[in-house]
């Protein structure tokens, strides 16, 4: 017969041993050593159930229908979220919402990963001085304009002012990605020049801004203790926004790509997908934390990841990863699909119908809804709304300077036996020069359009603000909410509208689809 020792002798045998089943302890003989516990498995309640079920189907039935109505999808989910969440109803417990709001937040990073793969890296590097000047637009504008109203016309204070500038300075990288893979049936926008350089201006507004967030996060610490290095507390998000930006496109093209290329991506087409999505895992998880314990943005970090997986596959045509096809790469034994075309497979609709959607909703949690309805909270929120989406829309501005500017006039063929100088050609001249023209306002209006969305950055930002400084009163917070919640309901509006009614003309112009290199600054 075993004879069981504890450590005590003197101590009694738990009662949970005589059941090891049932036991959170680990008897041995030699003593008792004390292991996991586990939760009681128990059926959920039939309110819970149906709750929850509730709460998907009409999260997925009002993104239907705003898309429908309004062409943005997104409008609907964050309705259903105010709804749901505390702002309203909180019919929602407050563990389901905190865990919807995790699982959207990965939706995000999820978001951000696929525009980083599908992103065209020609077109952004092309663009790449326009799309900062854009940006830079995107941020100076809504904070100056944000002293004129709120410092000088309502009185609020100079930092409060600074920090509900700062929230409306960013662009909702979230939003400007589902409006892009929302818009795709009509036109890529991915795949146009206009796209890259709202991609490009839209990740930089979302790393200032995210910058500016980790700052304003801290001035509570400079509140209570003078020693802060106050140089270090700015720099440090700043030069780990930089040194990612720097790095990584080095590493990648010296190192990673070559490496890659030569030892690696062969074997791929022998596992397919399964290679890929480890990879895929892999690479994401690395990034976004290299970026959170360097002090950046994770959204940056999943950007650049999804950046890096679309450039290290070999570009020569007898490179495994050069399919026309999905299964072609599944066909093929010599090739493999890309990563995007894993991510369409085994992430693309976990994305689409789970996650996005949570994330969505999960901003609507976050909106103080009851307390926007004062007539001066309404009055003062409207007025700030619109000078708002003026300070973002002025960045559309720079597609017609760029082409006054910069973009040399490039001789157009001429179809049929027409002969220059002729009324006829002279007739066809006036009319191509026009319709292009109006294809460059229409660009112009889509960039400006498509970066008033300030969505989830900026709600961080001010209710970081609110929350952990004593700057910004409920005044300002509920004036800065006004603006962002109508911002990113008018932003991707205008955008749908646009792409339905003028997306093939956008795509037809200079600034759209690209088939060739564009000229570029200096060339």
């Amino acid at each position: 017969m075993r004879r069981w020792v504890l450590s005590d002798p003197e101590k009694p045998i738990p009662p949970t041993v005589q059941s090891s089943y049932r036991s959170s302890y680990l008897v041995k003989d030699i003593g008792v050593i004390m292991a996991g516990g586990f939760i009681a498995y128990h059926e959920p309640g039939i309110v819970e159930i149906l709750t929850i079920i509730s709460f998907f189907f009409i999260l997925s039935l009002a993104e239907w229908l705003s898309s429908k109505m309004i062409r943005a999808g997104i409008i609907g989910q964050i309705a259903v979220g105010i709804i749901y969440g505390k702002p309203l109803a909180d019919i929602l417990t407050s563990e389901s919402q905190k865990t919807f709001l995790s699982l959207g937040y990965v939706g995000l990073i999820l978001i951000i990963f696929e525009g980083g793969l599908g992103a065209r890296i020609d077109l952004l590097k092309q663009n790449f001085v326009l799309s900062m000047v854009g940006a830079i637009t995107g941020v100076c504008f809504p904070i100056g304009l944000s002293y004129l109203l709120l410092y000088l016309g309502f009185g609020y204070g100079p930092v409060e002012t600074f920090i509900i500038g700062a929230a409306l300075s960013a662009t909702s990288l979230g939003t400007t990605f589902a409006v892009i893979s929302s818009a795709s049936s009509t036109i890529n926008l991915a795949q146009t020049r206009v796209g890259s350089v709202l991609v490009s201006a839209a990740v930089i507004d979302d790393v200032v801004g995210l910058v500016m967030s980790s700052v304003i996060g801290n001035l509570h610490m400079i509140q209570e203790d003078g020693d802060i290095n106050l140089g270090w507390l700015i720099g440090r998000p700043i030069v780990a926004s930089v040194g990612m930006a720097l790095v990584t496109p080095i590493v990648t093209k010296f190192f990673f790509a070559p490496m890659f290329r030569r030892y690696i991506e062969y074997h791929f087409a022998r596992f397919d997908h399964i290679s890929n999505i480890i990879l895929m895992v892999l690479v994401l998880s690395a990034f976004i934390s290299i970026a959170a314990y360097t002090g950046t943005s994770v959204l940056f970090g999943s950007f650049l990841a999804g950046s890096f997986l679309s450039y290290i596959p070999s570009k020569h045509p007898e490179g495994p990863f050069v399919v026309m096809s999905r299964e072609e790469g599944e066909r093929e034994t010599d090739k493999s699909p890309t990563f995007i075309h894993t991510f369409e497979r085994y992430l693309l609709d976990v994305q689409k119908y789970l996650m996005e959607p949570l994330f969505f909703a999960s901003m609507g949690f976050a909106i103080p809804f009851v307390q926007l309805w004062t007539g001066k909270r309404i009055w003062r929120g409207i007025v700030f709304t619109l000078l708002m989406i003026f300070a973002k829309f002025i960045v559309g501005i720079w597609i017609p300077l760029w082409d006054c500017v910069f973009i040399r006039n490039v001789p157009k063929l001429r179809a049929g036996p027409i002969v220059q100088g002729s009324p006829e050609g002279a007739n066809r001249d006036r009319n191509t020069g026009k319709s292009d023209r109006e294809r460059t306002w229409l660009s112009g209006l889509l960039l400006g359009s498509a970066m008033v969305a300030r969505g989830e950055i900026g709600l961080l930002i001010i209710e970081i603000g609110y929350n952990n400084t004593s700057y910004v009163t409920q005044e300002g917070l509920i004036t800065g909410v006004w603006a962002i919640l109508l911002n990113t309901i008018i932003g991707p509006v205008i955008v749908g509208l646009l792409v339905k009614y003028y997306g093939k003309r956008i795509a037809e112009g200079q600034w759209g689809l690209q088939n060739h290199p564009v000229p570029s600054l200096g060339h």
